[in-house]
């Protein structure tokens, strides 16, 4: 079946916002070979721009943040969709996959990853498309199940 590529969580600039995330860290050659594989998939083919922003470590040990490399969209990107409801997002989710997996799997390990390592980020937006996405699943395989039966 061909791949249509779902929704994903994307940055928009906002000065005065705060984003919840992990961090990577890479040293010696990986440094090169990650830009360089970066660099091609979100600035050249996705439209993105890249900010160094300041990364704050939940770790209670960390002193101070650490600087850390971001890729914004841009409202050229070519795939960025825009923005739509809850259930709109969560329709466009239930029919999307694509290389890397289906998008239903990647909107629920987000929240599941929110929830449970940043539970201070209360991310209504999330919660309620994956709220919207889990009304939707029942009425789809009802009638995938319907469709077999006829």
């Amino acid at each position: 079946s061909p791949s249509q590529p779902g929704r994903v969580v994307t940055l928009l600039e906002d000065c005065g916002a705060c984003t919840w995330g992990v961090a990577y860290e890479v040293r010696g050659e990986q440094i090169a070979a990650s830009l360089q594989y970066l660099n091609m998939r979100e600035a050249v083919l996705g439209g993105y721009d890249t900010k160094l922003v300041k990364f704050h470590p939940q770790e209670k040990d960390a002193e101070e943040p650490i600087l850390a490399l971001v890729y914004i969209a841009t409202p050229q990107n070519p795939s960025y969709l825009g923005p739509a409801s809850e259930e709109d997002i969560a329709a466009q989710i239930i029919v999307s996959s694509g290389c890397a997996g289906h998008n239903i799997e990647y909107l629920l390990r987000l929240a599941d990853f929110m929830r449970y390592f940043c539970p201070q980020a209360e991310d209504q937006h999330l919660f309620s498309i994956e709220e919207a996405l889990i009304s939707i699943l029942p009425c789809l395989y009802y009638t995938e199940e319907s469709l077999e039966e006829t």
